[in-house]
């Protein structure tokens, strides 16, 4: 069976408040909080809190926090602490061994990252990329850091998508619309968010498991931007109630955050706030599983291993041998 993981980072279960929570200020899926309560999921879907300190001093960061999510094992109790950003060298290669699409492929299943990024950003990073780079890879290779999603996926062998794919209705940017995208020139077709989730179902139907990263959550809670959190809020809200509207029988979508961030515009640092987890499909049975970040790689492998998916063989975006580096 196909599933869907929608990656929302920085977005953690506060206080019901108002005046600092966005997610306070209308009903959207993501709104839960501290003491357990929280919007009514449609069609069965069902919500957990997860732990997102892993039992670590100090705030969860992003580079710890995605690589425990993607890998199924504590980063930040392997590396001693939190670590934010990007990944380290040496956290590059605890990931890239026990990454969950590493583990996948090699179950015979297929992969896909659907964000679609800009080739001179890919190359940048020693990874293969089709067709000419939009700008030259050398005005972004001191800056350009593979995040802990691009590692993990890399491990897989899996290819990545460009604007190309995008233009194409192949892949999405990471802001849904492609706005942001063709600030820089990519010259995008405006999407919907409605019609963004049909591409992503399309996509996960060709796939076993499917990953979508959505991140400007985090930058609107670094920011402490009331407006831009609730407009991307809303942006991601018509998303995801797209994709639970249409999400075919038997088929899984996991929706997921890695600290907190958003949820509290009183400070600009992460909090260390549960996360919310949504299940969606047959995932929503299994939502009692996910006790802390470690549980939703298990999850997304078992979903994505179970009878009746896709299975192997060549894809949308066919895989493509090898990780700079290995």
């Amino acid at each position: 069976m196909a599933v869907l993981f929608v990656f929302v980072d920085g977005v953690g279960a506060g206080a019901p408040d108002p005046a600092v929570n966005p997610l306070a200020r209308a009903p959207f899926l993501l709104s839960r909080f501290a003491d357990g309560s929280g919007t009514s999921l449609p069609r069965g879907g069902a919500a957990a809190l997860a732990d997102a300190c892993l039992g670590v001093p100090g705030r969860p960061q992003s580079a710890t926090g995605q690589s425990t999510i993607l890998s199924g094992e504590n980063a930040a109790a392997a590396l001693g602490a939190h670590l934010l950003g990007f990944p380290s060298a040496r956290l590059r290669a605890w990931l890239e061994a026990r990454s969950v699409f590493r583990a996948l492929r090699a179950d015979g299943r297929r992969s896909l990252f659907a964000n679609a990024f800009p080739v001179a950003h890919l190359r940048a990073l020693g990874l293969d990329a089709e067709g000419e780079p939009e700008f030259d890879p050398a005005l972004v290779r001191r800056r350009a850091r593979a995040s802990a999603t691009t590692v993990a996926y890399a491990a897989g062998g899996g290819r990545f998508a460009t604007w190309a794919d995008a233009r194409a209705g192949r892949a999405l940017t990471h802001d849904v619309t492609g706005a942001r995208a063709n600030a820089y020139g990519a010259g995008l077709p405006p999407r919907s968010p409605e019609e963004a989730a049909g591409i992503l179902l399309g996509l996960a139907r060709e796939h076993d498991l499917t990953l979508f990263e959505f991140f400007e959550t985090d930058e609107a809670g670094h920011a402490r931007s009331m407006e831009w959190a609730l407009e991307a809020l809303g942006r991601l809200e018509r998303l995801l109630r797209a994709l639970v509207e249409a999400l075919p029988p038997g088929d899984s979508l996991v929706v997921a955050s890695d600290h907190g961030n958003l949820e509290d515009l009183s400070h600009r640092n992460h909090t260390q706030n549960r996360v919310p987890v949504l299940g969606f499909g047959p995932a929503a049975a299994r939502m009692a599983e996910v006790r802390d970040l470690t549980g939703i790689a298990p999850l997304l492998r078992a979903l994505a291993s179970s009878e009746g998916g896709p299975g192997a063989g060549p894809g949308t975006l066919p895989e493509r041998e090898g990780w700079p580096g290995e």
